[in-house]
C-alpha cells in the first residue's frame, strides 16, 4: 500500500491507496478503510503511478561535454581555494581583485541538496577565479588563487 500525507484546511491525514481491482480502489484514510469506485467518466481513462525522477544530468558546455572540474595543482606561492567535497558551484561571494582574510567565506557550494559554505585559508586578494556558477567540481578542485 502506497502512503500519502496531507494537510487539507490545517488537518492532517495518511491516505494509503491501495490495490486497483476493475473500478474500484482499496483506500485507507487516517486507518479506516474505504472502497472507493471510480466516476463513470474516469473509468475510460488509464490509471498509471509515474516513475520516479532520475537525477538532472551534469551540466554541458557548447560541444555537449560534462562540465566537471578536476582538481588542479596551484601555481608556486600561491593560495588555491579547493573545493572540500564534490559538488555544483552556486555562488560566489568575493570577486577578482577583492581582499579577504583567512576564514572568509569565498563561495557557496551545493552537495547533496545542501549548500556549503566555501572558507579560504588564506588571507590575501582574489588573484584568479577558475571555475563558474553552475560548474560541478570534485574534491579538492582549485576554486580560486589567493596571493
Amino acid at each position: 500500500m502506497k502512503e500519502y500525507k496531507y494537510k487539507i484546511n490545517g488537518m492532517k491525514f495518511t491516505v494509503g491507496v491501495g490495490e486497483i481491482v476493475d473500478d474500484t480502489i482499496n483506500v485507507e484514510v487516517n486507518g479506516t478503510p474505504y472502497k472507493v469506485e471510480l466516476d463513470e467518466s474516469q473509468k475510460a481513462k488509464k490509471i498509471t503511478v509515474a516513475a520516479p525522477k532520475k537525477a538532472a544530468a551534469a551540466p554541458r558546455n557548447e560541444s555537449g561535454e560534462k562540465v566537471i572540474s578536476k582538481p588542479t595543482a596551484a601555481s608556486a606561492g600561491a593560495g588555491a581555494v579547493k573545493s572540500p567535497l564534490p559538488g555544483t558551484i552556486l555562488s560566489f561571494n568575493v570577486n577578482v581583485g577583492d581582499t579577504v582574510a583567512a576564514g572568509d567565506t569565498v563561495c557557496i557550494l551545493e552537495a547533496m541538496k545542501m549548500e556549503n559554505d566555501v572558507h579560504c585559508t588564506t588571507g590575501g586578494t582574489v588573484k584568479k577565479i577558475l571555475v563558474g556558477v553552475g560548474d560541478s567540481v570534485l574534491e579538492g578542485t582549485d576554486l580560486m588563487i589567493i596571493e
